[in-house]
């Protein structure tokens, strides 16, 4: 028999069940199984089982084992024991092969750079390690622990599943730290001309405001670096009752963030009830434009001005209280300015995630 060394145990490579040494008693004290079946009062099919090991040797079994063929109860449910503790450490030994085929997908390197789950090289520890960062048993049950929407940017690369899950349970953990009121949808919603008139403001001004005014609705705003090949901008998550929205800093354009954000409260505002699927991005991207520039004044800029002029962009902009590269955003969304225009008007957010 080979032996499977774990630390400082020994795991047989194969589980033996009690029913072998039933066998090796029936041979020496010359009984067929019909014959042990009937002595023991149960029937020949639960013995066959008990034999093959299907079937476990309950107290009462073990009982009557010590008095038909010996030696000891305890020496019987000590075997079952020892079969069932073997035949869970192989599973266990299976689970944990597989479990290191899936860390592969992991970004491991990267979650530690983040201080997410500890360094190591050993990939054992990580293992465990990311099974205690994504609170699951085996990792082959992340996958079946979320149900969340989101929206990503667009991709041109393979996406990393596993690295998507990784940002959704650190915003979740982020989330769930956050203190907030009651979720109140209504107030929520009206605070959106408040929101969009922080585009006016900087990042070190606006996002503490802006975590704030989240909070007072029921709302844990979280920031959550982003991980490569996730292409991910944005989650909205229910936990304990309490919603979370989080945001990564993916291209780091100020319009791509509050679009991002916008997206999500729309999300929170219209389908808070509800599970958020995939299926639900459409509608969120149509009302967070509307959220951040209603459609009738972006209309009314795109017929009565020069969208081109950039003096008019900012001009226009100020008066309706947003910032101008929201403008500039929704334009070169539409394909009327190109991207390579007016990039004095368009800043990069660095912000400190905490």
């Amino acid at each position: 028999m080979v032996n499977k060394k774990d630390k400082n145990r020994f795991i047989p490579s194969v589980a033996i069940p009690p029913g072998e040494t039933i066998k090796e008693n029936m041979k020496f004290l010359g009984m067929n199984q019909k014959e042990l079946a009937a002595r023991l009062d149960i029937t020949p099919k639960h013995l066959s089982n008990i034999i093959n090991g299907n079937a476990p040797i309950t107290y009462d079994t073990a009982l009557k084992l010590e008095r038909v063929i010996g030696p000891s109860a305890d020496f019987w449910m000590n075997l079952e024991t020892n079969y069932q503790l073997t035949k869970a450490r192989l599973e266990e030994q299976k689970k944990f092969e597989l479990d290191l085929e899936i860390l592969k997908d992991i970004p491991y390197k990267e979650m530690s750079k983040f201080g997410w789950v500890k360094e190591t090289k050993n990939r054992a520890e990580r293992v465990i390690n990311c099974r205690n960062f994504f609170g699951v048993a085996e990792l082959s049950s992340i996958k079946n622990a979320y149900d969340v929407a989101f929206r990503t940017h667009k991709q041109i690369k393979k996406i990393s599943n596993f690295g998507i899950l990784a940002w959704i349970r650190k915003a979740e953990l982020e989330g769930l730290n956050v203190k907030v009121k009651k979720f109140n949808k209504r107030k929520l919603e009206k605070l959106i001309p408040v929101f969009r008139g922080l585009t006016l403001k900087q990042p070190d001004e606006f996002y503490p405001e802006m975590k704030e005014l989240c909070a007072q609705c029921g709302v844990a705003l979280v920031l959550v670096p982003y991980l490569p090949r996730t292409y991910i901008c944005g989650a909205t998550i229910w936990r304990k009752n309490k919603a979370i929205l989080a945001l990564s800093l993916k291209g780091k354009r100020a319009d791509i963030f509050w679009f991002t954000f916008f997206h999500e409260l729309s999300h929170l505002i219209n389908h808070s009830d509800e599970k958020l699927h995939i299926s639900y991005e459409n509608e969120a991207d149509d009302l967070a434009s509307d959220y951040l520039i209603p459609e009738e004044l972006y209309k009314y800029f795109i017929d009565r001005y020069n969208y081109k002029d950039k003096n008019q962009i900012i001009n226009y902009s100020l008066e309706n209280g947003i910032a101008p590269f929201i403008l500039l955003g929704r334009l070169q969304h539409n394909r009327l300015i190109e991207f390579r225009h007016y990039h004095d008007l368009m800043p990069y957010y660095e912000i400190t995630y905490h």
